[in-house]
């Protein structure tokens, strides 16, 4: 049963929860084992197991009633560059080892309206520094691919959000949030072979996030298909008073957006 569950991408995820094929303890359960099964990858720094099973069954009463978010009971893990209120965010370095906002991050925020279920913190190059994910104080990510040639060599996901790729890749969550300044987003989502964005400079918050470089650091989005993709972006996206290099526009459907051929475009 976990293995058909975790099998859904998000939007088969939200059409099986909307019409009560499976329940978000359920899909979350099914998570949490997944991430435990796969801890060798060394993708979460903060695990918040406990925390995603209480938002799950609030998720469930939710739906119950008809009240139910946009992405109420979707499973998902943020980068540890994300300020999150009451977990320990690190940026990946001993430094702020024992740091424990008393905020939360305008994107996480936007997904937390939106029903999200969050299964913790993810490893990441120290202060998102790095291409390969094997600068952080808690180790280097493993991808969870492997070589056809060197079954048994571990190979890197790509940096700086290599955690954020590696737990998309190996089905540990539905989504991930990311950032990228000059392909911590992008890199990884190639290196593990699935989808990611960093979308325009503006279109996301930057409030919250540890700055590596302000002027071009950019807030994204893992998942497994463009569609997914789209529906977290749009969740993510639009204009911050706390953020004065965010942009006053309309936040458009990128998943409508995203239908039809491709071909030729440039």
């Amino acid at each position: 049963m976990s293995s058909d569950i975790i099998s859904l991408n998000l939007v088969e995820a939200l059409d099986k929860l909307e019409n009560k094929e499976i329940s978000a303890q359920e899909l979350t359960d099914a998570y949490i084992s997944s991430a435990q099964e796969n801890e060798r990858l060394n993708a979460f720094v903060t695990q918040t197991f406990d925390l995603a099973r209480d938002q799950a069954k609030a998720s469930d009463t939710r739906r119950a009633k008809g009240e139910a978010l946009p992405l109420d009971g979707i499973p998902i893990a943020n980068k540890d560059l994300f300020c999150t209120n009451g977990i320990k965010t690190t940026a990946g370095s001993n430094i702020l080892n024992g740091f424990v906002p008393t905020y939360e991050s305008t994107v996480t925020q936007k997904l937390l309206d939106a029903g999200v279920v969050t299964l913790g913190k993810l490893n990441m190059d120290e202060f998102a520094m790095g291409s390969a994910n094997t600068t952080s104080h808690f180790g280097p990510v493993i991808n969870p691919w492997r070589s056809q040639s060197a079954p048994d060599k571990n190979l890197v996901p790509g940096g700086s959000s290599g955690g954020s790729a590696a737990v998309i890749a190996a089905r540990m969550a539905l989504g991930a949030t990311g950032t990228d300044t000059g392909g911590s987003i992008r890199q990884p989502a190639s290196f593990c072979g699935i989808t990611g964005i960093k979308p325009t400079y503006g279109r996301c918050s930057r409030w919250g996030i540890v700055a590596f470089a302000s002027s071009l650091d950019q807030a994204g989005i893992f998942a497994r298909t463009i569609d997914d993709t789209a529906i977290l972006l749009r969740t993510i996206s639009g204009h911050d008073l706390k953020d004065s290099t965010s942009v006053r526009q309309e936040v458009p459907d990128f998943q409508a957006l995203a239908q039809g051929n491709v071909k030729g475009l440039k």
